[in-house]
């Protein structure tokens, strides 16, 4: 006949202990919690090294330099006088170039240039994408000619007039206009004017002439012109000189600086 448990096999309520409730013996004791530490500390180190292993990838290898730059967007600049101010650092990290430096540095040394994106080609370029300004109107001075952009940024001087930009002849020397508003003031009426001429008849617009704040006048092709007033209303009196060219199309003066009331004659 088989014995029975021990007292010490036995729980406090006399009954016989379960596999589970034994206590550990001495090569089970503190096993459980040394593996989940040496796994952690195995993961630690494998992420220190994937991190080192990428660092030097990216810095100190030659897998991840420059050695290429490319520019587009040019019109007038050509991509040589982009990339000799752009100045990037050829055989550098490609991670390491300053990018917002090289764009600050292409604004300021290159007024033509009205926006700059300078972006990271991986794995060996460098991109420098450039809009240049353009101009619409010109403002000519000993011979020469400054050319502004259609936010009224005077940027570059040029020794050639370009083809189809309009002349601005800013006369307001007797006006007390000029007093009160300021010459670029005053240039920047002219400009809004220009951008609200529609395309035909801003192809045809040769001088825009400002004598005071609301009095603006155009010299079109052929002899004609356009009192066009003040800047407001732009929208409107564009709609009314189309249709009063059309209406009167031997007219050689117009009249729209009361675009309810406008006007023509010379026919």
């Amino acid at each position: 006949m088989a014995a029975g448990p021990t007292t010490a096999e036995k729980n406090g309520t006399g009954k016989p202990r379960r596999a589970s409730e034994r206590p550990p013996g001495p090569g089970e004791r503190g096993g459980g919690a040394r593996f989940p530490r040496l796994r952690v500390l195995l993961i630690a180190v494998g992420g220190l090294a994937l991190t080192a292993g990428v660092v030097w990838a990216l810095y100190g290898s030659s897998w991840f330099r420059v050695e290429d730059v490319k520019t587009s967007g040019t019109r007038v600049l050509t991509p040589r006088q982009v990339e000799a101010v752009a100045a990037v650092p050829v055989g550098a990290p490609l991670l390491s170039v300053d990018t917002d430096a090289i764009e600050a540095r292409l604004r300021k040394e290159l007024p033509r240039i009205d926006a700059v994106e300078v972006a990271r080609s991986w794995p060996h370029g460098i991109g420098l994408k450039v809009t240049e300004r353009q101009p619409v109107l010109l403002m000519e001075k000993g011979g020469k000619f400054t050319e502004v952009d259609k936010n009224g940024v005077r940027y570059a001087t040029v020794p050639t007039a370009p083809r189809g930009v309009p002349r601005l002849d800013l006369a307001p020397a007797a006006s007390p206009a000029l007093r009160r508003f300021g010459p670029d003031r005053l240039l920047r009426e002219a400009v809004r004017v220009r951008g609200e001429l529609p395309e035909r008849i801003a192809r045809d617009t040769r001088v825009v002439r400002v004598t005071s704040y609301d009095s603006v006048t155009l010299e079109l092709a052929g002899g004609r012109t356009v009192l066009w007033g003040s800047s407001e209303h732009g929208a409107a009196k564009a709609r009314v000189l189309t249709a009063l060219m059309k209406a009167a199309p031997k007219a050689g003066h117009f009249d729209v600086s009361a675009p309810t009331a406008p006007a023509a004659s010379g026919s």
